[in-house]
């Protein structure tokens, strides 16, 4: 059967899964959800996952809210405005509606449940089902190919990861096919693959179902009263012991690097690490790649700016990512993220930092291994960093030691 890119790119919905809580991140998902939890200086951890849509030719895009939606609402109205409906393209963000039940959404299989009259069967062949808070490339043309072609029920994406880091991941047992023999979360043994001894096939949570398949399982397990709520407990262990047609497909990398990129800031250590990897100087993660580009809003700030003053106030930085509208007074930074609009003042030192955007801090003051959200005044001489029982007393401190200020946090006088 010949495959042609854009007649399968006209038939295929993309649902896009934003709507979680993200009680590990908090206090950064204390007023927003997950996906809009800023993330290399200038992004939002959604970016990456509607750039690689834009990127692989989707333009017919749900985007399922939930918690704290406002924030990510309105970065999907300035930055991802860009679809034309009179072209049959759209980003549309949809809210829980009880369309089926009281219920909000229960979980992920659920959000599609209630939405399921988006999916018309006479217009949609494919459903093209992914989560809005993991970073990574990918080409999903690619997927959406290889799914046709071996006339699967449900494709999943999946990655190699060592049996011994295994058991933190949602993992695919599969055949020499690569036909999907089992699905287990977390497992305590990991089971191998077939073309990878000692590795393990770990589920990345990108899913393409054959749209008649979806309806009619899901619209059957809740007819039966059968647990339907979650696609990696309930759905997928369905349709594999109900012989449904279900494939594996190998991520294919689009990052460049040495292992595949796919990563989960569910904690905040997992989201400082995964910050600080992109100052490297050869980063997992290439944000300079101009063959797979990465969209975001674009504010309207002047260049970011060091300004150096008479005698020892000379504004410096190293290794860093400096947003725009950023100015660095007479301060020292090093190995630290910069948003839009901070000021770093004079005789200030920050290092292995994490600062969003409208952040001042005030002069003499020290922030080390810290995270400072938005429209956040640091009072001159502060510290941040140095003593972890005087910062326990106000902030979250992580386990690995990483100070947490929260959103428009206002300091004592």
């Amino acid at each position: 059967m010949p495959l042609f890119g854009s007649s399968i790119l006209r038939n295929t919905l993309t649902l896009i899964l934003a709507g979680g809580l993200g009680e590990r991140l908090k206090p950064l998902t204390s007023v927003r959800t997950k996906p809009s939890v800023p993330f290399g200086g200038k992004y939002r951890i959604i970016d990456f996952a509607l750039s690689n849509c834009l990127n692989s030719g989707l333009r017919k895009i749900y985007v399922l809210t939930q918690y704290k939606s406002d924030s990510l609402n309105q970065h999907l109205y300035e930055a991802w405005n860009i679809f034309n409906p009179e072209l049959g393209e759209f980003i549309y963000s949809v809210p829980p509606q009880q369309k089926t039940s009281n219920n909000w959404y229960l979980g992920t299989s659920n959000a599609i449940y209630q939405n399921l009259n988006f999916i018309r069967e006479d217009s949609v062949e494919s459903a093209l089902i992914l989560s809005g808070d993991h970073i990574y490339k990918m080409d999903y043309l690619k997927m959406l190919e290889y799914h046709l072609q071996k006339e699967a029920d449900l494709t999943i994406a999946c990655f190699y990861v060592p049996v011994d880091q295994a058991n933190r991941y949602g993992i695919v047992g599969i055949d020499d096919e690569y036909n999907i023999k089992s699905f287990i979360e977390k497992p305590n043994n990991p089971p191998e693959t077939p073309d990878k001894p000692g590795h393990s096939f770990v589920n990345m949570g990108v899913y393409i179902f054959k749209a008649g398949i979806l309806k009619s399982v899901l619209e059957k397990m809740m007819a039966e009263k059968i647990p339907s709520e979650d696609f990696g407990k309930h759905v997928i262990p369905y349709m594999i012991k109900n012989k449904y047609k279900t494939r594996a497909y190998r991520f294919e990398d689009l990052n460049g690097g040495s292992n595949p990129y796919w990563v989960d800031v569910g904690t905040i250590d997992s989201y400082y690490a995964a910050s600080m990897d992109l100052i490297r100087v050869n980063p997992d993660f290439n944000l300079y790649d101009f063959a797979w580009p990465l969209r975001t809003k674009q504010l309207q700030y002047p260049p970011a700016k060091t300004l150096s003053h008479e005698g020892e106030r000379v504004g410096r930085v190293f290794n860093s990512l400096v947003s725009d509208g950023t100015i660095i007074s007479g301060g020292l930074v090093e190995r630290s993220i910069l948003g839009f609009n901070v000021r770093v003042n004079s005789y200030t030192y920050v290092t292995d930092s994490i600062v969003f955007d409208n952040v001042d801090i005030g002069r003499h003051s020290r922030i080390r291994r810290a995270i400072i959200d938005k429209n956040v005044k640091i009072p001159e001489h502060t510290e941040i960093g140095f003593n972890p029982e005087e910062d326990g007393k106000k902030f979250t401190i992580s386990d690995t030691g990483i100070v947490v200020i929260p959103k428009g946090y206002v300091f004592e006088k």
